[in-house]
């Protein structure tokens, strides 16, 4: 796959994620502040961030093997909300 493709494969399974967790927080999920969510979220960006920025610029992964690893990662992460909602509410959830 090209570079592109993952990149619109990791976009489209990020926002599919994004509505798994909303989907949980509806049904009264209770993971957080907004405070402490974003703290904890920004800092991983940012420890992420600088790990990959490292491993390219040492040559030890190249940006598009880096795209499409994080592609396949958020798929799962997508897959894995389909299921726990799709158990929770006893019909089949598919996120887009």
């Amino acid at each position: 796959m090209s570079i592109e493709i993952d990149r619109d494969r990791y976009l489209k399974a990020a926002h599919a994620m994004q509505s798994g967790v909303a989907a949980e927080h509806a049904r009264g999920s209770d993971d957080g502040s907004r405070k402490h969510l974003r703290v904890g979220i920004n800092a991983a960006m940012v420890d992420h961030g600088g790990l990959v920025a490292l491993l390219i610029a040492k040559g030890i992964i190249t940006e598009a093997e880096y795209v499409k690893a994080i592609a396949d990662k958020m798929e799962k992460e997508v897959a894995d909300y389909e299921r726990r909602l799709s158990e929770e509410i006893g019909t089949k959830v598919t996120l887009a």
